[in-house]
């Protein structure tokens, strides 16, 4: 029988998923996988509610529903400061990853290189190879995660394609300053290349830092991509449903490959995206607000335990270093461990590597976006554990 696809075949499965199976195999609280117990709003999932029995519920437009590509256009202009033509600038997905494919498959030629950093978002590197990509890696270092800017120009040539990056950024919980999305920027210019840029906890920000879209840089309006999450910008991961925003001849092939992926989005939970997009700037100043406050108290308990705790500037994750604490195995025995014996997971950080075996192997990433119950007993857990 001939083979299927060899790089699709050879992935393995998702280490969200593996520490999830394990941890409702042992019953352990898990901190692993980075989704909210909050139900979501109320007023955007009633209208989405209402659109589902009351709207129309056959296909609705390829590109999205007008109403959240409006939504979508003139948000970018409050919080970024952005002109966009909601008819030809946005389209609609059935979430950030499916944007991110349709991006890379539609803009990636096989041969073309592609510049990425790690620790990355596990689906980047199997989505470049696919389309044909050839990942040109670049690492930062905890635990200040800086951008190195000598090896980041080192991975730039005329065969690059595009740079692929995630801010505020998973797992790390780095977020790119204006200065830093400068030095990509000029890159990006000099070798004529797009940038795609995985924006999706665009609203899950600390400690007064902003979040800066590249697309808003000089020069890089034309030729960047912006992708964004209704998911994770109002706890509602399982509606999937994502946005991108691009220049019109950027978002044609985009367009196309969306065309023949997934073609449209169920119109209900658009309908509920564009509420939440329209809602007051209270929602988005409390909910990072709240984010950060959970963030405190879970660093604060794993730093009482005996954890290196690292700075999260942004998203649900914060990473520690668990080498204090006597263990001498690797990240993965480490998340192993603690859910069978202490009875909470959490994921190793290796696994946000190409290659697991050359990446630091002392880091677990802990998600905080629980109800404040669930981060407590899991802290009460480890702390039993470890205190013993």
């Amino acid at each position: 029988m001939k083979s299927a696809n060899s790089i699709i075949s050879g992935l393995g499965t998702t280490v969200f998923e593996v520490m999830s199976a394990l941890a409702r195999q042992h019953q352990s609280v898990n901190l692993g996988q980075g989704f909210p117990d909050d139900k979501g709003p109320e007023e955007v999932r009633a209208a989405a509610a209402d659109y589902l029995l009351n709207g129309h519920n056959q296909y609705p437009p390829m590109m999205g529903i007008p109403e959240l590509r409006q939504a979508v256009a003139e948000h970018a202009r409050r919080f970024q400061g952005l002109d966009v033509d909601w008819q030809s600038e946005v389209l609609v997905t059935s979430g950030a990853t499916e944007a991110l494919g349709d991006c890379l498959f539609g803009l990636i030629e096989p041969g073309d290189e592609v510049v990425l950093i790690e620790p990355l978002y596990d689906s980047y590197l199997p989505m470049v190879r696919r389309a044909g990509g050839i990942p040109k890696l670049v690492r930062l270092e905890p635990p200040t995660w800086r951008l190195p800017r000598e090896e980041l120009a080192a991975a730039f040539s005329a065969r690059t394609k595009l740079i692929l990056f995630n801010t505020p950024m998973n797992p790390c919980s780095k977020v790119f300053d204006r200065e830093e999305l400068g030095f990509i920027a000029g890159l990006c210019l000099k070798h004529d290349a797009f940038a795609v840029c995985d924006e999706v906890y665009e609203h899950i920000i600390f400690d007064d830092l902003r979040h800066v879209s590249l697309m808003t840089l000089p020069g890089m309006r034309e030729r960047t991509v912006r992708i964004g999450s209704a998911g994770k910008s109002f706890s509602l991961t399982g509606w999937k449903v994502g946005y991108v925003t691009a220049a019109p001849e950027l978002m044609k092939p985009i367009a196309k490959t969306h065309q023949f992926m997934t073609f449209t989005t169920p119109p209900n939970l658009q309908w509920g995206a564009a509420t939440g997009l329209r809602l007051g700037d209270g929602y988005f100043s409390t909910l990072a607000a709240d984010m950060q406050r959970k963030r405190d108290r879970l660093a604060e308990a794993l730093s009482d335990i005996g954890f290196d705790v690292l700075p999260a500037e942004g998203t649900y994750f914060v990473t520690t270093d668990f080498r204090p604490l006597g263990f001498n195995g690797t990240d993965e025995d480490f998340c192993r461990h603690i859910t069978v014996e202490a009875g909470v997971t959490a994921v190793p950080v290796s696994a946000f590597y190409d290659e697991p075996g050359r990446a630091p192997r002392h880091f677990a990433r802990f998600c905080f976006s629980k109800h404040d119950e669930t981060l407590a007993r899991a802290v009460d857990r480890l702390d039993r554990h470890f205190r013993r």
